[in-house]
């Protein structure tokens, strides 16, 4: 089939590339790794404990702990916390799985709840109460795309019913609630540095956020095999053992040298996101087909968003999606099936289509553009305008 014009002049729009990012940052970025490298310590060494002390100072936590991914910082904040088996962790059905994949490794159990009605996309606090049994030991909340989820109502609610909160903070770099970051406003919370985000290494890496002085050692003991202090006996490889089953999840320094080369430029990234976010949001309100757009959901205190993803709900989402990819313009779905209904949870009483409904029509609708800071006004409007020629029946 020949192309359009339109097809012709408009270049592919992928959903993420940080190749400018990474040309201009190069300078920087090569002194952190010849740092690394002359150190000649490439695990869990110094310039993971720079990224520590960096990343406490620019969250204000009084903690930091570097991890090898997003995942297993939220598997490790919740043994921290004392979740194992037995207790039951209450996290929203509309997130990525390891949201609750996290829980069931430690042997708990992941109970469901809705999302909320208002398009913050974050776990609704009347839903997640209906979910609390006497097994309840913590609640979960996500805070998804680009703004914390309720949280005046979820820390109510917990300090109510006696229940521990911890965040899955992995996008929330950035996010604040009242100028509290984002996984601070619990027990503690996580940090994905998953190349994509908007603080991004160039392969896994997580970080620990809390204030709690306890769940910190616990965690940095859980990382490392359940070491406690240093290697007493090199060749051996005696250490001083904790007592309890650690795992290997160290960071490696070369990803901490990318992120704290990367680091430096956050805010400015952070910045330029919103300006895109706000480029497709001039575009796309009220457009044909487009039935909801991003806005910030009104909060009793300030709420500082931050776009890791911008998130659009639309008709017919499937047939655009291969509409766009046909243009070269990459998207993602977040997320086309919930938790609940993921095979390896469907078979619980109560898990049908229909049981949380805000959720599942989320995961009919939502659709995810691209953007990063290295995106310019022309592919936003290279996108819009394919959306528009979707809506209006020129393929």
């Amino acid at each position: 089939m020949p192309t359009t014009p339109t097809e012709k002049s408009s270049p592919p729009v992928p959903f993420f590339d940080q190749s400018q990012s990474f040309k201009e940052l190069w300078p920087l970025l090569d002194r952190h790794i010849d740092d690394v490298f002359d150190r000649g310590k490439f695990s869990h060494g110094r310039k993971v404990a720079e990224l520590e002390r960096a990343i406490a100072e620019y969250t204000g936590a009084r903690h930091a702990v570097a991890v090898n991914s997003g995942t297993d910082a939220l598997v490790i904040l919740l043994r921290a916390a004392g979740i194992g088996p037995g207790d039951e962790v209450i996290v929203p059905t509309f997130t990525f799985f390891a949201s609750a994949s996290a829980v069931s490794m430690t042997g708990a159990t992941p109970v469901f709840a809705d999302i909320t009605a208002d398009g913050d996309y974050g776990m609704d606090a009347a839903s997640a109460e209906a979910a609390i049994s006497e097994r309840t030991r913590a609640i979960m909340p996500v805070h998804l795309f680009s703004q914390p989820a309720d949280m005046a109502a979820l820390t109510a609610l917990a300090e109510r019913r006696g229940l521990t909160v911890l965040e899955d903070s992995a996008e929330g770099i950035g996010m604040r609630w009242d100028g509290t970051h984002a996984g601070l406003l619990g027990a503690g919370g996580v940090l994905s540095f998953f190349p994509t985000k908007t603080l991004g290494a160039l392969g896994d890496a997580g970080m620990i956020l809390t204030d709690d002085p306890k769940i910190a050692e616990q965690a940095g003991v859980l990382r490392h095999h359940g070491r406690m202090g240093k290697t007493i006996d090199h060749i051996a490889g005696i250490s001083n053992l904790s007592g309890i089953s650690g795992t290997n999840s160290k960071m490696d320094d070369v990803q901490a040298a990318v992120l704290m080369a990367k680091l430096s430029r956050l805010d400015q990234d952070i910045a330029r996101r919103r300006e895109l976010a706000e480029a497709y949001t001039e575009r796309l309100t009220g457009a044909d087909g487009v039935t909801a757009v991003p806005r910030l959901v009104a909060r009793e205190v300030p709420v500082d968003p931050v776009f890791y993803v911008y998130l659009i709900e639309v008709e017919r989402r499937d047939e655009l999606v291969a509409h766009l990819a046909a243009r070269g313009i990459g998207t993602e779905t977040y997320y086309p099936r919930p938790l609940h209904l993921q095979p390896v949870y469907a078979d619980r009483p109560g898990h049908r289509p229909g049981a949380f409904p805000h959720a599942e029509a989320a995961c009919e609708r939502t659709l995810a553009l691209p953007l990063y800071p290295d995106l310019d006004e022309a592919g936003v409007d290279t996108v819009c305008s394919a959306i528009s020629d979707f809506y209006a029946g020129r393929q």
